[in-house]
């Protein structure tokens, strides 16, 4: 499995935009149920937001959600700084999100 975290900061203006269209991603999600995929996404207080992405195979299946493309159309005028993405591993985990529920 390939894990990524993408980190971007969002205008204090659109952050509830930027955060509604993540839960319909979510609603997107559990509607569809696509296999191979894991998906965290933080908003911390400063207005930073972080995604966690996990997916098995050479594709993500999460770019050919509906949601997810709505949420992208927008993407660059609701930042307030750019996209980091980068490749991450998992060295340890203990408990983390082990019911698979959203909260």
């Amino acid at each position: 499995m390939e894990y990524a975290i993408v980190r971007y900061g969002v205008k204090e203006e659109r952050r509830a935009e930027n955060r509604a269209l993540v839960e319909k991603v979510f609603d997107d999600l559990h509607r569809t149920v696509p296999d191979g995929l894991r998906y965290l996404v933080l908003e911390l207080e400063d207005g930073e937001f972080v995604h966690l992405v996990a997916a098995e195979g050479e594709t993500s299946p999460l770019p050919k959600l509906a949601a997810f493309r709505a949420f992208t159309e927008s993407h660059e005028e609701r930042r307030s700084t750019p996209v980091a993405r980068k490749s991450a591993r998992i060295v340890g985990a203990y408990r983390m999100l082990a019911d698979g529920k959203q909260e």
